[in-house]
């Protein structure tokens, strides 16, 4: 039997329907995670630790990846692709690398019904399969240098997992470059990180801290590994992205060497960097509120939402939205919501839910006053103006709200960073997890493993030279590097 409800009923309804997540302050967790899957960014698949990215997800990772993209290409890099198979014996040949992937590593034993001869694994990345075809390639100092980034997925078989963060299967881009020299890697290296500095922080609004890993942090093989770091709002740190000097360790593993100008043959220096989505993860975490998403317009695949306000018998807003929406989309990424299956109140919320960074109304009375509301989506803020001055006035919104969200994550990291000079300080700030401790430290490994077992954070990046005279906060011995600690994703 059908119940009539009535229109107040039915905007409740229509409301939880689109809302219906926790407050992000009471859990982080299952805040996030019902952020993802109500904002139709990903579903679960099949697999256990695997994601189906839906169009908008897709859409969201494609404006980051094209960020990134264009940077790749302005600093000399070229796109191409490598096998997503790895021989065993190839994986081998550098063992400080395999043995730092060897929990992670997924393996193909049998194809086409046959057992194989030689286990294969699934990429858990590329360094070695690149290596090989490197040492094909090069020949020569003319060769050099060699700049090449992939877009790819790879596999890292992971026990705990989440969309984004930590996911068995992931998108991602690798950049691996061959070079004549350790000082002309070492540039290469820094140059790719502040890449990912520029981008987390100009376009994903998203600040970070750039600096280098301890050695127990760095990539397996490499002589330096360098990264840039965001905090979260429960106060754990996010690695965003990495950039690795590696060396001649995979050149003399591999054997990719070049004759040089004075005839020599010697081993090229490499480097390799990568982001994946999990940089994705962290804007959400970080600019979400209760509502949902709320995207920096640099990163919104739609910058802004048209939504017409219907009332029954007046056929004044249709028309007047397309006007809109027609003089908006060729300054933004404009969409106009001009269905009729719901209604304008659920339109609000399901925008509001993904994140879109202003929504225009257009109800009647706008039509008859000649102007159109416009909500901001970060302050839910609205103002009525001349529908003749709605691009300009919206622009300059699009812009504040990209400035305004970086600057409210900058303060909220500075005031959740806690400087530590004495152990107490620096144990009691750890395990608290209120946010990055800043610390001077001595840079062992062992004292690092012991800080782990008693707060189960570690040193995210170490940023400066220890000043003459400090101690370690931690053990009290000489201190040689300042370093900001956290507990991690």
């Amino acid at each position: 039997m059908k119940v009539d409800r009535s229109p107040i009923q039915v905007m409740a309804e229509e409301k939880k329907a689109v809302k219906n997540i926790p407050p992000k302050g009471d859990d982080l967790s299952e805040w996030y995670t019902q952020v993802c899957l109500k904002a139709q960014l990903v579903d679960y698949a099949p697999v256990r630790g695997c994601i189906v990215l839906r169009p908008y997800g897709f859409a969201i990772w494609d404006r980051i990846r094209e960020e990134f993209d264009k940077r790749f290409k302005a600093t000399g890099h070229s796109n191409a692709y490598f096998p997503l198979f790895i021989p065993e014996s190839l994986l081998a040949r550098e063992a400080d690398h395999v043995e730092g992937f060897a929990p992670e590593v997924a393996w193909v034993t049998e194809g086409g019904g046959e057992k194989l001869t030689e286990r294969l694994a699934i990429r858990p990345t590329s360094e070695v399969v690149i290596g090989m075809m490197y040492a094909k390639w090069i020949q020569s100092h003319r060769d050099l240098p060699v700049l090449i980034n992939q877009w790819a997925n790879v596999v890292r078989w992971e026990k705990a997992t989440r969309p984004f963060l930590r996911t068995l299967e992931f998108l991602w881009q690798e950049g691996h470059t061959a070079h004549a020299s350790q000082a002309e890697a070492a540039e290469e290296v820094q140059r790719m990180l502040e890449v990912y500095r520029e981008v987390a922080e100009d376009e994903l609004g998203l600040p970070v801290i750039k600096g280098r890993k301890s050695a127990n942090e760095r990539f397996a093989g490499a002589l330096s590994t360098f990264a840039i770091e965001a905090m979260m709002p429960d106060g754990k740190a996010l690695q965003a992205g990495t950039s690795h000097e590696l060396g001649q360790n995979f050149a003399k593993a591999y054997d990719i060497s070049f004759t040089d100008v004075d005839e020599q043959r010697k081993h090229v220096w490499t480097t390799s960097w990568g982001v994946s989505w999990r940089i994705l993860g962290g804007l959400i975490m970080t600019h979400g509120d209760d509502r949902g998403l709320v995207l920096p317009p640099q990163i919104a695949p739609t910058q802004v939402v048209v939504v017409p306000i219907i009332r029954k018998g007046d056929e004044s807003v249709p028309p007047a939205a397309r006007a809109c929406y027609d003089a908006l989309r060729g300054e933004f990424r404009a969409h106009l919501d001009d269905r009729i299956e719901q209604t304008a109140p659920w339109k609000f919320n399901e925008w509001e839910m993904r994140g879109v960074p202003v929504r225009v109304e257009i109800g009647p009375r706008d039509v008859a006053d000649g102007k159109v509301t416009i909500a901001r989506r970060d302050t839910l803020e609205k103002s009525s103006v001349p529908a003749s001055e709605a691009a300009a006035h919206i622009g300059r919104i699009l812009a504040e709200i990209q400035r305004e969200l970086r600057a409210r994550a900058l303060a909220e990291r500075e005031r959740r960073t806690t400087t530590a000079t004495t152990r107490e300080q620096f144990v009691e700030a750890l395990k608290r997890q209120a946010g990055f401790v800043l610390a001077p430290w001595c840079d062992r490994t062992e004292c690092e493993l012991q800080i782990k077992a008693e707060t189960s954070a570690v040193s995210r990046v170490i940023v400066a030279d220890a000043a003459p005279g400090e101690t370690c906060a931690y053990d009290g011995s000489p201190a040689k590097v300042k370093a900001y600690f956290a507990r991690s994703y």
